[in-house]
């Protein structure tokens, strides 16, 4: 049922009314961000109990490509609201060739994180090497999935480029950027 097949029979979203793009694609994002907060609070926790573990596996990681992986991820969503813009003002042309650039980006930062995790593979670290590795693998790991099934959706939404859409594709995407701005330091850059 759609927001305006809600609205016809009374049966408003309430807040959701005023996020761009679906309501439901919100409900998606509070789910989403609801999983990744408990990843990252197990992290957290671990971390703590684990400090030397956590320590010795954070030295492992390049944080320098996860860094390059952040401007690259950041420049896309970018590129998303660009599109989102052009989308709103009725140009679908301009919008696809900025939601091809956020796409594009996010094909960059998975062959980045593909080439991360081949050196840590490389280097012996695996999902059962340490409570760290296990926690890394699979946090990055899902956000990994979420980048790819961003792509999707923005291909999906680009086809018509009308702006409901794409409005709808970019906030699933910002989603994936919001998340990425929260992992890196947590992950890379604060020590235990």
């Amino acid at each position: 049922m759609s927001a305006t097949d809600c609205e016809q029979q009374g049966t408003g979203w309430g807040i959701l009314e005023d996020l761009p793009g679906d309501p439901m694609i919100w409900v998606l994002i509070f789910s989403e961000l609801a999983a990744f907060g408990l990843f990252l609070g197990a992290f957290v926790i671990a971390r703590a109990l684990h400090p030397a573990v956590f320590a010795a596996g954070q030295a492992s990681l390049d944080a320098q490509l996860a860094g390059i992986n952040t401007i690259v991820l950041v420049t896309s969503g970018w590129a998303a609201a660009r599109g989102a813009a052009a989308a709103r003002a009725g140009e679908s042309r301009r919008a696809r060739g900025w939601l091809f650039g956020a796409m594009a980006l996010g094909v960059v930062f998975i062959a980045v994180k593909l080439f991360e995790y081949a050196g840590e593979i490389a280097l012996g670290n695996g999902l059962e090497t340490s409570p760290f590795f296990t926690l890394y693998f699979l946090l990055t790991g899902f956000h990994l999935l979420h980048v790819g099934l961003g792509i999707v959706i923005l291909a999906v939404v680009s086809r018509g480029a009308r702006a409901a859409g794409v409005e709808t594709g970019t906030a699933f995407w910002h989603m994936v950027d919001l998340l990425w701005i929260v992992m890196f330091p947590i992950i890379y850059l604060v020590h235990p």
